[in-house]
Parts: C-alpha cells; structure tokens; sequence
C-alpha cells in the first residue's frame, strides 16, 4: 500500500488551480473510464534528420524524466519526459524561460509555461519535445491488488515501465537522445542499472532531486504536474456532475467558509493529508461500489474506509459463496439444458428449448 505525501506547507502548491491549462496531454474519454494512456507531442523538424540526408541523426539531444502524483489517493500517476538540444538546455529553459522543479514554482507559473510550450508560435514549441504516461487510479490499484499467484505489481514496477516505454517512444520517433536524466526516489545506482540495460548507447544519470539540478528534468516535472492537474479538473467535474460532489463535513472546507466556489475541486490536492480529500471521501463513498476512476482502491486511505464497520461509515461486506463441485470446467451447452435432461440429449436439438418429438404430430 501506498500513502506518501507531501509536508502540510506543500498541499497548497499540489492542489491545481481552478483555471488550469487543459493541455493536449488530456484524453478525456480514457480518464473518464480509467483507462491508462500515453500521448507523444508532435516532433520539431528541427530535432530529426534532415530530408536530404536521413541516414544522418539529428542533433545530439537531452532527455529528461520526471512524475507527478505518485502518493495521493485520488488521481492518475502521471510520468512525463521532456527533450531537445544539448546546447538549448541551460539558455532556453533556465535562462529563457525559468522552468524549475514543479514544486516550487506556483500553479499557475507551470500552466503558463506548459501553454507556453503548447503553443505552435513559441521557441518551446519549435525547438523541445514532450510526451507523458498517464497511470489510471484503477490500473494501478488493480496491478498492486493482483492475487499471489499472479504475483502483485508494484508501483516502482509500473514507474520503471511507463519510464522505459515513453523513452522507447522518442527513439522510436527519430530523436537522437544522447543524455538521459532522471528523478528518483528509490535507491538511484538500481534504477540507473536498469535503464543502462535498455538504453546502453545514452549517458544516463538517476539522481534523487533531478528535477532542481537538470533543466530537462524540470521541464518533465512540469509536463507530468500540469497533465496531472488537468486531469484531475477533468475527473472532478464528472464526479460533480454524477453526484459526488458533496463534502462530508465542514473539516474539508478551507478557512472554514460555508462551502467553496463552484468552480474549485472539493477533493483538493488527492494527498490523504489533506482533509478535504479526505472529507470528500468519506462524503462520497458507495459501500458497496466504493468511488469511481478516480480513486485508488489499494491505498490504505480508501481500503480503511471499505473495510470499516457499516455502522462507523464502513461498506457493505460481501461474501462469496463458496462452490461445493470442483469441477470448473463446463461447456456452454450446459447452461442450456435442464436438469432432468442433462443425460442423452441432443445438445443441438435442446439450443433452442425442449424438442417437441414425433409423437406431437
């Protein structure tokens, strides 16, 4: 199980804004069914071989990869990557434009640098390139919840996964990434072994805080908070518009206000130490089905809440008949004979319901 979260101080700065930009990154109809799903930004001319000599590779670029949301309850984990030139990284992203580890620059500096970014006219969009996995709160739980024998997919599993195919993905586009630089939080000399073996022509470099020390990095980590935040804006109006949008209590509400502005996401950041997230959650909890795609299910947050009594704001406890024939193998014709028939029948004869015989002519 999985619970991580950010000290109190930085609830504020998890917690999109209500005016968040919608990126291109977001894919309404998988967030809605809880899907997981990939996108790849389209690649600048300027980073491909050139028509009249597409044996050669293009320019020698950086790539960068960070994730945002890997701790709260609510919400997809999304990884993003971000590349170009080696010699644009330092002028265009520090010196330019001030990117900076998502979590110390304000909401709406990283939706407007990701506009920025998505915007057809600008030097970010002509000269970078940026792609992002976003993790659904059901496939992440599901891979974590699978039975023992299949054995449980963990997150560091799914992260090192969703990390190598979107890097696969920009080779596969005909990008010459020749450095690769990575955000960790793990042991960083595992993780950087691991990647060696898939990507052993680029210098690789894992290190916890990439995402301060590596502009590229920077610039992922604002690609993977800003779809992140979308996302959830996107999540949290379909939750409104079914009915879960009701606060449980006043504990959730900030500066204790009677309510908050319609615009705004009830739930807040998704960290379960935030206590509208929390409140939400109590508020809106089904006790049989629980929430919708936008919870995760194996965290203990929400497994607690479950599993409660029904008379403390539990759900309701199923329990599975237990089938006494061992015998798991049925055909589909038996489901449509009945039981006083099921000895010297004529399968195909019965498809239809009981044959009428000669004798009714």
């Amino acid at each position: 199980m999985e619970d991580s979260q950010p000290p109190a101080e930085d609830i504020a700065l998890e917690t999109p804004p209500s005016n968040v930009f919608i990126p291109p990154s977001i894919n309404e109809s998988a967030l809605l069914a809880g899907d997981s799903y990939t996108y790849f930004s389209p690649i600048p001319a300027s980073l491909l071989p050139t028509p009249s000599s597409p044996q050669t590779p293009g320019p020698p670029c950086a790539l960068g990869v960070d994730e945002a949301g890997r701790g709260p309850v609510l919400g997809p984990m999304v990884y993003g990557v971000f590349f170009l030139p080696l010699s644009l990284s330092d002028p265009l992203l520090r010196t330019t434009h001030h990117f900076d580890d998502s979590k110390v620059l304000t909401p709406s500096t990283r939706s407007a640098l990701m506009e920025t970014l998505c915007t057809p006219t600008s030097d970010l969009y002509t000269s970078c390139g940026w792609a992002v996995s976003a993790l659904s709160a059901r496939d992440i739980s599901a891979g974590m919840l699978r039975p023992n024998s299949a054995g449980a997919y963990n997150l560091n599993a799914q992260a090192m996964d969703a990390t190598v195919a979107l890097i696969q993905g920009v080779y596969a586009r005909g990008v010459n990434i020749q450095e690769i630089y990575v955000d960790t939080v793990g042991q960083p000399a595992v993780y950087q072994k691991k990647l060696e073996r898939f990507f052993p022509a680029a210098r690789i470099t894992v290190a916890k805080k990439a995402d301060s020390l590596y502009p590229c990095v920077s610039a992922a980590s604002v690609c993977a908070k800003v779809t992140r935040d979308a996302a959830l804006e996107t999540l949290w109006k379909e939750a409104k518009g079914r009915g879960r949008g009701r606060m449980a209590s006043a504990e959730g509400r900030e500066g204790g206000e009677e309510g908050e502005k319609e615009e705004e996401m009830a739930w807040g950041s998704g960290y379960p130490s935030d206590a509208r997230c929390v409140a939400w959650l109590k508020g809106n909890m089904h006790p049989i089905f629980g929430w919708g795609p936008e919870c995760r299910f194996s965290w203990g947050t929400s497994k607690d809440m479950l599993e409660a009594a029904p008379g403390k704001g539990g759900g309701v406890k199923v329990e599975w008949p237990v089938e006494e024939d061992n015998n798991d193998t049925h055909r589909l014709t038996d489901f449509f004979v009945a039981k006083d028939q099921e000895k010297d029948v004529d399968e195909l004869g019965t498809w239809f319901g009981t044959p009428a015989g000669l004798e009714a002519f």
